[in-house]
């Protein structure tokens, strides 16, 4: 599996060794409140998903963890998810609160446009949100993406952002 680096961080395939970070950042009510996820219950909750989190085998692209350079530690995950039923690739991001709002989120999704776009050959990515999340909405937009719909998201009212490969050449010369 590929594994990725940008300025300030490398990134690489989510796995069992990653338990306890995925444990503890979804421990946090408010990187989890506008997620439409649950946290775990314990350390075998996580383990247990990370054991069945299929999409590296069912699509050879998955969420990745991100590792901070300068001090080698779990800060969160980035990266596409395919959904076989509407046939997209969902970007999706997810970091520890003591990392937000220092560009992480935007720097590491930057990377995974240009490699969807010129690796993968998409012709469109999403962004999924719910429409309170501005933190997320504004790295969607910063990273080039429109908005496409308004869409439950998390049982909540939401959006989905897009951008298409035409777009993202254009906005990345």
């Amino acid at each position: 599996m590929k594994r990725f680096e940008t300025e300030r961080t490398f990134m690489r395939p989510v796995g069992t060794e990653d338990t306890f970070d995925f444990y503890t950042l979804n421990l946090d009510p408010e990187v989890m409140q506008y997620t439409g996820d649950r946290s775990f219950n314990s350390m075998e909750d996580a383990r247990s998903f990370l054991e069945q989190y299929d999409q590296f085998t069912k699509y050879g692209i998955g969420r990745f963890a991100v590792i901070e350079k300068s001090s080698n530690r779990f800060i969160g995950w980035c990266g596409l998810k395919y959904h076989s039923k509407t046939d997209e690739y969902d970007l999706g991001f997810r970091f520890l609160k003591t990392y937000w709002n220092k560009g992480f989120a935007t720097e590491t999704s930057r990377k995974w446009l240009e490699y969807a776009f010129t690796e993968m050959q998409l012709s469109a990515v999403i962004g999924r949100s719910m429409s309170a999340n501005t933190g997320s909405i504004r790295v969607l937009e910063k990273i080039g993406m429109e908005l496409k719909q308004k869409r439950t998201c998390g049982g909540e009212d939401g959006v989905i952002y897009e951008i298409t490969k035409n777009k993202y050449e254009a906005w990345a010369s």
